[in-house]
Formats: C-alpha cells, sequence, structure tokens
C-alpha cells in the first residue's frame, strides 16, 4: 500500500518552528536510531505535514523516487546525495550512516556547540523557546550518534550535557502539561554524562534543571528531592541562591510550609549577595512567594502580600516571568473577591501567553479561573486551541 499523501488530517500545518519539538520525543529517537532513510522521510512528513511530492521538491526528487524509498525499492546510498539529503532535513549526516574519516566536521561542531547553547539560552530567556528548541535538537542528536559510535571525548561529552539540559530546558516552554515528560526525559539525560564529570558546579545545575522539569511534569516528590540534593552540592552562594527558588517553588507545590518557609526566606537574603538574574531577584521571588503561602494554606498572607504590590525589577526579567505573575496574582485576586481584577490579569496573561506560545501557561489559566471567570476561561481555550493546531503533525 502506497503511503498516503498526508499524514494530518486535520488540515492543520505546523510550521517547522513549531513541529520541531518532535524531534526530542522518545518516538522520533527511536526512528532516528533506525538509520534507515525511508522511515526518516515518513517521519519527517508526518512531523510538517507534508506531502511525497513537497518534500521531494524539497529534496529535489519528484514525488515517485520519494515513494520508492519509502517503500523500500529503491536505496539511496551515495555519500555527498546523502549529506544533501541531511542537510536539507536539518539532520545530522550520523543519522544517514554518513561520517567524515578526518573528522574535520564535528571539530566545528564542538568549536560552535557551545555557542549555539548560549545563543538559544539567550532566545529561551528572551520568550523563543520555540527557536531554542529548533537549535538545539540537531546538536543533541548529532552529539548523541556521535556517541553512539564509540566516540566519547571529554569535551563533546561536555557539550552533550549542556545541550540536553538546553533542549529540556526549553521544551519544558513550549509543551502542555500532558508532554512536559520530554523535557523532563531530555533534562534526565544529561544527569548520566555529568555524572562522569564529578564537577559540583556542573552536578548542581544538571540537578537543579531537571529538578524543575520534574516539578512541571507533576513529579513533585521527586522534584524536591533533587532540587535538595543542588541545594546541598551547591559550591558558592551564586550556586545555592540560583536553586533556592525553585526549591520554595516545588515545596509550595507539595503543601511543605517549613521547607518553602526556610528556602524562601534564604533565597530572599542572598539578593543582597550575588548578582541579580531572571530568576534570582525581587521580582521572580514575589511570584513564588505567592504561589508558595497558597499552597501551603495560607491564602490570607497571599492576599496581604499581593494588595503590597510587586517589587521594582532589579534585572531584566524573562517575557514568561510575566505571563507567570499574572496568572498568580490573579490567582490571589479571585481568592480575595475581585472577579473582575482577577479577569483582567488573566486575559492580560493569556494573551502573553499566546504570543510567547505557552501552552503549559495557558492550562494554569484555564485552573486558576476554575470555571468562575467565562471571559479568562474562553480566552484561555482559544489560545490553547490555536497552540495545539500549530503543534499539530
Amino acid at each position: 500500500m502506497a503511503v498516503p499523501e498526508s499524514n494530518n488530517p486535520s488540515g492543520e500545518r505546523p510550521s517547522a518552528r513549531h513541529a520541531a519539538w518532535r524531534w526530542a520525543t522518545p518516538e522520533a529517537q527511536a526512528v532516528l536510531a533506525t538509520r534507515d532513510l525511508a522511515a526518516i522521510l515518513r517521519f519527517y512528513r508526518r512531523v510538517h505535514g507534508h506531502s511525497q511530492t513537497e518534500t521531494g521538491a524539497l529534496l529535489g526528487y519528484d514525488k515517485t523516487y520519494i515513494s520508492a524509498i519509502e517503500l523500500g525499492k529503491r536505496r539511496l546510498t551515495d555519500v555527498t546525495a546523502l549529506r544533501y539529503v541531511a542537510d536539507q532535513l536539518s539532520l545530522p549526516s550520523h543519522v544517514l550512516g554518513v561520517t567524515d574519516p578526518a573528522d574535520t566536521d564535528f571539530r566545528a561542531l564542538v568549536q560552535f556547540g557551545h555557542s549555539t547553547v548560549r545563543l538559544a539560552e539567550i532566545a529561551r530567556q528572551a520568550g523563543h523557546a520555540s527557536e531554542a528548541v529548533a537549535e538545539l535538537w540537531p546538536l543533541v542528536a548529532r552529539l548523541e550518534a556521535r556517541a553512539k559510535d564509540g566516540h566519547t571525548e571529554r569535551e563533546a561529552l561536555r557539550l552533550l550535557a549542556d545541550a540536553r539540559l538546553g533542549l529540556g530546558t526549553a521544551l519544558g516552554n513550549v509543551l502542555p502539561e500532558e508532554r512536559l515528560s520530554t523535557a523532563a526525559h531530555w533534562t534526565a539525560k544529561s544527569l548520566d554524562v555529568v555524572a562522569f564529570f564529578n564537577e559540583p558546579a556542573l552536578t548542581t545545575t544538571a540537578l537543579r534543571m531537571h529538578g524543575n522539569e520534574l516539578r512541571k511534569a507533576g513529579l513533585l516528590g521527586s522534584a524536591v528531592n533533587r532540587l535538595i540534593r543542588a541545594a546541598s552540592l551547591a559550591p558558592n552562594r551564586t550556586s545555592r541562591a540560583a536553586v533556592l527558588p525553585l526549591l520554595a517553588r516545588a515545596a509550595g507545590a507539595i503543601g511543605d510550609a517549613l521547607l518553602f518557609d526556610n528556602a524562601i526566606q534564604e533565597a530572599r537574603a542572598l539578593l543582597n549577595e550575588v548578582d541579580h538574574t531572571s530568576l534570582v531577584n525581587p521580582v521572580a521571588l514575589y511570584e513564588i512567594e505567592l504561589r508558595g503561602l497558597m499552597g501551603t494554606g495560607r491564602t490570607r498572607v497571599a492576599i496581604r502580600r499581593a494588595e503590597e504590590g510587586a517589587p521594582a525589577p532589579s534585572t531584566s526579567v524573562a517575557p514568561q516571568w510575566r505571563v507567570i505573575e499574572l496568572i498568580t496574582t490573579g490567582r490571589v485576586r479571585l481568592l480575595a473577591g475581585d472577579h473582575q481584577g482577577a479577569t483582567e490579569l488573566l486575559v492580560g496573561a493569556v494573551r502573553e501567553a499566546r504570543a510567547q506560545r505557552l501552552p503549559h501557561q495557558l492550562q494554569r489559566v484555564l485552573r486558576a479561573a476554575g470555571g468562575t471567570l467565562p471571559a479568562a476561561t474562553d480566552a484561555a481555550d482559544q489560545a490553547l486551541s490555536k497552540l495545539r493546531a500549530e503543534m499539530a503533525a
């Protein structure tokens, strides 16, 4: 039976930017591991919603040739052609079994790989997590293929750890709640590599980032354990300060008032001793405090704290933090009986979450509205439906 022209019955056409995350899923990893061009082409078309004609046009082949490859009737073995196909599909050439004996291509990858990780983090912090995913997953795939071939240079493994962490964190921004386990999967994989380096700073960072993705995926006990360990291993105040806000957030989520209070108080004290970042700053701690107070059953204290207002920003705050703060403050307003104020805050959060493509935050809005704020609920539902359509393959 011939492969159908389209595997996307909804008719929605996902953009490459919003489809990129699917290449980081376990399903994609299994397909790439086969190094079978037929399977990879079928998966590529399904992810991007392409027909065989469109994929053929991208690669410079006609539809019948693509069909023959997918059906196993034709095989592409020429190294130059395989390199070209890999480049056009934005795949690492290792995936198609192409290697360079001189390894010059790989040396260039390592040279620029760290820049890719840094630029992806800047993009994520600027509210462009989808772009970060699109940059990082080809790097991760290439490094993993290299490691699978038995090449385990120390520099390459360190880059792999950083890239996995960056990919997992970026995915944690762009995926809806039911798929957040994919983000935690990648940060967990970084721990496998980090263990070989025995560097406290690196281990602390990996545990911190993995713990936060576990929290977002709803694995709260495991998240708290990872974050407590990260705080205990932190080699200096700056490293510890980066862990404490996330530990406070996780402690609030499980309702551990003592752990929450200790973490938020120490984090606040360290604000005077370390440089402020997008996470370690008064605005972020204000939102974490409000959420933690509600999570530990101290709603009245949260309301009083919200009435005092948010502190002035002390540094540039990532756009997604504005969305997070609006949702949390909206929840507090609703608990205080201010339905109009809560609606305005949550609708504003929907608008910004839609612009930044943050499905997880839209789902938070739906929970915050709790069926009592129809305007906010409708706005979040519509925005989430559009995002799901864009991500569908």
